[in-house]
């Protein structure tokens, strides 16, 4: 069968039929697992209590082998019937907001309001509804599923998570496909990883007051000048290549010449030919900025000098098209009545995606806005939500092989 039959006969199955009736029956419990595991804080590097939490969550839903890794990671195994296999479903436990940010949920009839609510949170809970509607229906898979809670997606965290699991987790030979559940929407299908590069860049001198010492080397010019030559660097659309200084920091007063100055930079696309040539640049730009500095004003009290710190290294991948877990997820979005679309964003897939291991990133089902700001909102309003949902376990059920399917 191609895609197109294989989702068609599981939609027809009257398995698929009784679990979608179960995800329908136990929608309020899924909503109370969002609130629940949304109000307990997960902020970048601090994911131990809700990792805590969704680890019981896995253990009681009767997967087996739940564990927590070395690096913080929570998972557990749906057993299949075959030959050991694995599809991994997957979703990040952290969060982009810091310790102390108040996460506590406000509901305004179907929607939900609070910090990290929808970007990943739901998908944890969706991905139990899935392992509960599974085994009320009776579905049997070819394929083990290991069903993750993964730490470090976001920012700084550099997908350490999903970097652990491929590099250490003794599932690693096993693995067969990746599919990080990220975000509500089912129509945008991510199967294009963006890598980045991320920097932390130090401009250093003997600094000095801002009248009496006039005429010393600078290190906010030398700053600026990377920044400026940073602005020139022409990138191309296709694929999509960006660069942005984010951040900037340092000086002791308005009436001193700075010791220490400091930028954060951010550089990305979607090859890794595009991103490596960028990096490259980037690095030469830096060194030219020194040099310039240095030339145009008086070393006498010491020169200008940089200090560079990689602070993130996301690789760029793909999975392309014709592949077949492309393929079937696209089906699954049309069977559901979506335009299926394709994208180049930054996700957990992008680890697999650079192995070669066939990986997406797939929705929860749900609307939702605002994400990563402190008025990020989820719509769990059923019948979207379960319309989504639907689409994303067909998928699921595609990869890991539905008894009797195919």
């Amino acid at each position: 069968m191609n895609a197109s039959e294989t989702i068609a006969a599981i939609r027809a199955d009257a398995r698929f039929a009784k679990a979608a009736e179960t995800l329908a029956a136990e929608h309020d419990r899924t909503v109370a697992d969002v609130i629940t595991l949304t109000e307990i804080p997960s902020p970048p590097f601090g994911e131990e209590k809700r990792a805590a939490a969704y680890l019981g969550m896995l253990r009681a839903h009767g997967l087996e082998e739940v564990e927590q890794d070395e690096i913080g990671n929570v998972m557990g195994i749906r057993r299949g019937f075959g030959n050991g296999d694995m599809l991994v479903v997957a979703a990040h436990l952290d969060t982009v907001f810091p310790a102390g940010t108040d996460v506590r949920v406000r509901r305004d009839g179907t929607k939900l309001f609070a910090p990290g609510v929808s970007d990943d949170t739901w998908s944890l809970a969706v991905n139990l509804a899935f392992i509960r509607a599974l085994d009320a229906a009776g579905i049997r898979t070819r394929h083990d599923i290991l069903f993750v809670g993964d730490v470090g997606e976001e920012g700084l965290g550099d997908l350490r998570g999903v970097r652990h699991l491929f590099a250490h987790s003794r599932h690693r030979p096993r693995i067969r496909g990746f599919l990080t559940v990220d975000s509500p929407q089912v129509d945008h299908i991510v199967s294009g990883g963006v890598g980045s590069r991320r920097y932390r860049v130090t401009f250093r001198g003997p600094g000095g007051h801002s009248y009496a010492a006039f005429g010393l080397v600078n290190p906010m010019y030398a700053m600026a000048e990377a920044a400026r030559g940073l602005a020139a660097v022409e990138v191309p659309k296709s694929p999509p290549t960006t660069h942005c200084v984010s951040v900037v920091s340092g000086g002791t007063s308005i009436n001193a010449i700075a010791n220490a100055v400091t930028i954060e930079v951010d550089l990305r696309s979607a090859s890794a030919t595009e991103l490596d040539r960028l990096d490259r640049r980037f690095l030469q730009i830096v060194d030219e900025a020194v040099a310039t500095e240095n030339a145009a004003r008086s070393t006498s009290a010491g020169l200008i000098t940089a200090e560079l710190v990689r602070v993130g290294d996301r690789p760029a991948g793909e999975t392309p098209a014709g592949s077949p877990i492309r393929d079937v997820a696209a089906a699954s979005v049309a069977a559901e009545g979506y335009t299926p679309q394709f994208e180049f964003s930054s996700t957990d897939a992008n680890v697999p995606m650079s192995l070669g291991i066939p990986a997406l990133k797939v929705g929860a089902g749900g609307r939702s806005g605002r994400a990563h700001s402190l008025e990020e909102w989820l719509d769990v309003e059923p019948q979207e939500s379960l319309r989504g949902m639907r689409t994303s376990l067909a998928t699921i059920l595609a990869l890991a092989g539905m008894d009797g399917i195919g």
